[in-house]
């Protein structure tokens, strides 16, 4: 059901179709609209992505020699020889006067309105301490910041120097934030005293103390007093101290695939995964996002709300390079704060998770009609989300539900400005990603549910996994099924409308209000508990939209999962990981089944619990314990 249509005025005002009737004389063919600009896009994916790099003005300061390598993914490398900076291109446009950041902490009354002129001298200061500190190209940067201008500044300082970034939000507790940034081997740590949340000051010295005996190879902490007024630590910087010189803005041209952030996956199996994406397929991946999806123009806002630990914060930064503002509002979408925050900053576009539309109940309350565009990611909308948008927001508003993810940064569908919005569909595929539905045996279907497969490279795949020789666990990650296919681990249906339906993950990742958990940080929290013998998590989408993170807990002996256990396994999630870890129920099993080498079977045990028979769900003769198998069988049939 079409619930909105484009009308022919907003279609041409769009940047869209800005590009498109530039294409249209560049290429000397029509291009009558979007789908005619996708099928074009992964017919010649080269001269697609060369158009991008002439449309916005990318400024390589030395030329490329190849559009791409020939080799297969994971091995294919774009632009070769071509150099550039990231940073450069996010602060090359707009005017000194204007504002570049809006910041809103939640109950802190107005926003901070931080000026392009700012940002850029709070940049150029922080670039310069860093190269006095001993930074160079290639060395690691990291932080643990929540959503506000220090993690900006740092980010595109880092970049200016040729650093590599990582963040972790204040949310995770030490163990999580250890086990992805000890992967990097930092020499610089920016870290906040605490945060806010749900109306309280959530402190976290102790956190940083422990980062800081942890992280051998730190040499230097900047300490940024956010929440508490108290001074600088010893063996710290101040922050005030970082961006207080006034330097000339320089930026380290590095060549196209240079490492620019690392970005870590949830940790399903072993240590999270850190995904290393470059300069130059950011720089590409921004400028389309922001210009052609988001639609965004010189002095335009947009606001996500988002932590600095998902991907949706990196992806908010390519509004920069448009000349855009960001909104970044740090605390919690409680009692429609979000929509309040849009509505008080001139928001013209929100990108959002859908478990923050399904949240809201009431109206507003606010005027939005400047807000002509949300985007929806995370996990798929509601078909009563989609009613309540148009109903509690505006009739005006384009609903854009997207899937992508921390992977590439980005998206691989969504909507654009000629799709019509359907309840509970994305509108399609994005320009320039070649991506299908396929069967077990690697047959594209249509209007039947299969696995989301990418068969072409896509400039913001990541160039390599972090300490990964070989590129092995890259391979595996996503190259297992298919030999040069992403398989990328959802499983969708593409309509033969155009529109897509994804129906959540085919593998065994935790994906809880549209943030991905890994089931190894539970484990590595609970594997810790005297009163615990071996646990398994598992995560399941409900037909009703919700979704059920379960817990089997097997006890130790002498011990039995009464209500006082719950507590306290509850407790210790919530202070060691965040609450989104803390599990709707949690149960006790017998056992906990395994594979022959010892692997425990989440994925046939999601299986059984999404409705699978037994003998589809799992082989038998593979599983060390095939009566504790049988049992968690018998445990879904009785739910189901």
């Amino acid at each position: 059901m079409v619930l909105w249509s484009p009308t022919a005025e907003r279609i041409e005002r769009s940047v869209l179709q800005e590009y498109l009737d530039w294409l249209q004389e560049r290429e000397g063919r029509p291009f009558p609209d979007h789908d005619a600009l996708w099928a074009w896009s992964v017919e010649d994916l080269d001269r697609f992505w060369v158009s991008i790099v002439d449309f916005f003005d990318v400024g390589f300061s030395v030329p490329w020699g190849e559009v791409r390598t020939l080799d297969p993914m994971p091995h294919t490398r774009w632009f070769t020889g071509a150099r550039l900076n990231w940073a450069e291109h996010a602060l090359r446009s707009g005017a000194d006067d204007d504002v570049a950041l809006l910041c809103v902490r939640e109950g802190g009354g107005p926003a901070r309105e931080i000026t392009w002129a700012s940002l850029r001298q709070s940049v150029a200061a922080a670039a310069g301490w860093l190269r006095r500190a001993g930074v160079r190209p290639g060395d690691r940067v990291c932080a643990y910041l929540p959503n506000t201008e220090h993690a900006v500044i740092g980010l595109l300082a880092a970049a200016a120097v040729g650093a590599v970034w990582s963040c972790c939000s204040p949310d995770f507790g030490a163990d999580g934030t250890l086990g992805r940034l000890a992967q990097l081997e930092p020499t610089v740590l920016v870290a906040a005293d605490g945060y806010h949340w749900n109306g309280k000051d959530i402190d976290r010295g102790d956190v940083v103390a422990r980062l800081r005996e942890q992280l051998p190879t730190v040499q230097h902490v900047v300490h940024v007093p956010y929440v508490f007024d108290r001074p600088a630590p010893a063996g710290t910087v101040a922050w005030d101290d970082v961006v207080a010189d006034h330097m000339p803005l320089v930026f380290e041209q590095v060549e196209f695939s240079h490492p620019l952030w690392v970005l870590f996956t949830s940790g399903t199996t072993g240590l999270p995964k850190g995904l290393v994406h470059s300069q130059g397929g950011i720089t590409l991946q921004g400028l389309m996002w922001s210009g052609l999806y988001c639609g965004l123009r010189e002095r335009e806002r947009m606001f996500t709300f988002t932590s600095t630990g998902w991907a949706l914060w990196n992806m908010q930064l390519g509004a920069l390079s448009r000349g855009a503002s960001i909104v970044l509002y740090e605390g919690s979408p409680r009692g429609g704060a979000v929509w309040e925050v849009a509505a008080r900053t001139g928001a013209d576009v929100m990108l959002l998770g859908a478990a923050v539309v399904t949240a809201s109940t009431e109206p507003p309350g606010v005027d939005l009609g400047r807000l002509r565009h949300v985007m929806v990611s995370g996990s798929a909308l509601p078909t009563a989300g989609y009613h309540w948008l148009l109903e509690n927001i505006g009739s005006h508003l384009r609903i854009d539900s997207t899937s992508g993810g921390t992977d590439i940064s980005g998206s691989f569908v969504g909507g654009n400005e000629y799709a019509p919005v359907r309840a509970g569909r994305i509108g399609g595929r994005i320009a320039g990603v070649d991506c299908a539905a396929w069967d077990d045996d690697g047959n594209p279907l249509v209007d039947d549910v299969g696995d989301l497969v990418i068969t072409q490279p896509m400039p913001s795949m990541p160039t390599e996994l972090w300490n990964d020789p070989g590129e092995e666990r890259y391979t595996d990650s996503y190259f297992d099924t298919w030999p040069g296919v992403w398989r990328h681990g959802d499983w969708v249906t593409f309509h033969p409308d155009g529109s897509i339906s994804v129906h959540g993950r085919s593998d065994s990742t935790l994906n809880r209000q549209g943030v991905r958990l890994g089931s190894s940080d539970f484990y590595d929290v609970l594997d810790a508990m005297t009163e615990v013998a071996e646990s398994l998590v598992i995560g399941v989408d409900r037909p009703d939209d919700g979704y059920w993170l379960g817990l089997f807990v097997v006890p130790a002996e002498g011990h039995a999962v009464d209500d006082a256990l719950r507590d306290r396994i509850r407790s210790t999630l919530r202070t060691r990981l965040t609450a989104r870890h803390v599990p709707d129920e949690i149960v006790e099993a017998p056992a906990v089944p395994h594979t022959l080498s010892g692997k425990k079977l989440e994925v046939p045990i999601k299986k059984l619990l999404a409705g699978r028979p037994l003998g589809k769900a799992a082989n038998l003769s593979s599983v060390d314990d095939p009566e504790a198998l049988r049992w968690y069988a018998r445990f879904a049939a009785d739910r189901l």
